[in-house]
């Protein structure tokens, strides 16, 4: 099998160059990928484990998901606010609404039964440990008769 490094999976939309050029555009700044609708990641390999560090700032714990399918960590949250204000016969209303998802390689040396998350001065952190090499490898030679 291949090894696999972890490695974001990234999918993107094609526009014709006119649209491009326009979407690009610090004239629309809702629309442009480079403000941040994709929160940052960090990715840190060690002796011990592979650390997921996503920035996202703002973000409440409960709106953040993790889910895991086969090889592949998905990450995601999706949040929803409304406020209505009704003040000197005026009526306000207004509403947000903001998604991600990211996905990632899994690598093959990772136990996938340990994989722990924490979300601290939003910061979400995901642990990968790695799996135990076998310390008790037997090294012999075998006679043939």
């Amino acid at each position: 099998m291949e090894d696999k490094t972890m490695l974001p999976m990234i999918s993107r939309r094609t526009f014709s160059p006119f649209l491009s050029d326009l979407f690009d555009d610090d004239f629309f700044p809702v629309m442009n990928r480079r403000n941040g609708s994709m929160p940052a990641v960090n990715i840190k390999e060690s002796e011990k484990n592979y650390t997921l560090e996503l920035a996202v700032p703002g973000m409440d714990k409960k709106d953040l998901k993790i889910d895991i399918n086969e090889d592949v960590i998905v990450i995601s949250s999706e949040s929803k606010t409304e406020n209505e204000e009704e003040k000197n016969g005026y009526k306000r209303k207004e509403f947000s609404y903001s998604s991600f998802c990211r996905s990632f390689y899994i690598p093959e040396n990772v136990n996938k039964e340990k994989i722990a998350a924490s979300y601290k001065d939003g910061i979400l952190t995901v642990e990968l440990p790695k799996q135990e090499e076998e310390k008790n490898k037997i090294s012999r030679q075998v006679k043939i008769s």
